[in-house]
């Protein structure tokens, strides 16, 4: 099964168990992806997270369900997964603009979020620079922190974690003890279980590591090396789902199940020909 085919998969999983008690490790395990890499493929390719889409389908199904049956609300509210009336209130109102009560007297509009199906792009429209190159194992100095995957709040923390490596001069630390074979300084996810990440914000670096920081060690590999150029975060996102859109679909290549690199440089992150790099262990 191809990863297109595995991320369709999930889909109609998730499909098939909307009443369920859904959680992203079963998602994930029924088509073998980890946890890490099956919630940010999905995020990169559909603009949203696993969580919002199971939500989203979920009011979705009870707004049909509410204006097409006397079903009361308290009994709709345990059905599609909330504890309380209250609760399923006000998510629904949050999706819909009116409360349970409106809809089902049809004041007001609803919105429907419907079934995704998978569709890979393979126009090639935008060029992707990129060259495959081997690299033997190296090391990483760094700081790391635990990111629980629970409720995706990895994608909350992570971007607070460079806010504060900015702001206590590690950033600044990092690019001036690099010396390793990559120049830059990296974000690293590391997968720890399906529950948590390690986060890594680190650079290449050979010596006696100080000054508070750890050590990662990255396994030799075969590495496809893209190249991103403008302000961030847009022109790396962009690229991120052009190589799950685009790229994969199209070339021979795996990912290698180890850990992949954000590469930055020490330029103003705002600039509009920024030049940085994202790294993908392949076989």
């Amino acid at each position: 099964m191809t990863w297109v085919e595995s991320l369709q998969a999930a889909i109609d999983y998730m499909e098939d168990h909307l009443l369920d008690d859904l959680s992203m490790k079963s998602i994930a395990q029924h088509v073998n992806f980890s946890v890490f890499h099956f919630q940010r493929t999905f995020a990169i390719l559909t603009d949203i997270s696993v969580g919002d889409y199971v939500r989203r389908r979920r009011l979705t199904l009870a707004a049909h369900e509410l204006t097409k049956s006397n079903t009361k609300v308290i009994d709709l509210a345990y059905k599609y997964g909330y504890e309380t009336p209250e609760a399923f209130s006000k998510a629904f109102r949050r999706q819909h603009g009116v409360s349970p009560t409106e809809a089902r007297k049809y004041t007001g509009k609803l919105k429907s979020y419907n079934r995704l199906v998978v569709q890979v792009n393979l126009k090639g429209a935008d060029p992707m620079n990129y060259k495959i190159v081997e690299r033997d194992a190296f090391k990483v100095a760094g700081v790391k922190r635990e990111f629980s995957l629970i409720n995706e709040q990895n994608q909350v923390g992570i971007p607070k974690m460079w806010d504060d490596v900015h702001a206590d001069g590690t950033n600044d630390l990092l690019f001036k003890l690099n010396n390793g074979p990559i120049k830059g300084v990296l974000g690293v996810c590391v997968d720890k279980s399906s529950k948590a990440i390690d986060y890594w914000i680190g650079t290449a670096y050979e010596g006696n590591i100080s000054d508070g920081l750890s050590v990662l060690e990255i396994p030799a590999s075969k590495w496809a090396v893209f190249e991103v150029r403008g302000p961030m975060p847009d022109a790396m996102q962009k690229v991120w789902k052009q190589i799950f859109s685009e790229w994969f679909p199209s070339s021979s290549y795996e990912h290698a199940g180890t850990p992949e690199l954000e590469v930055y440089s020490d330029e103003d992150p705002s600039c509009p020909d920024l030049y940085s790099e994202i790294w993908i262990p392949i076989k």
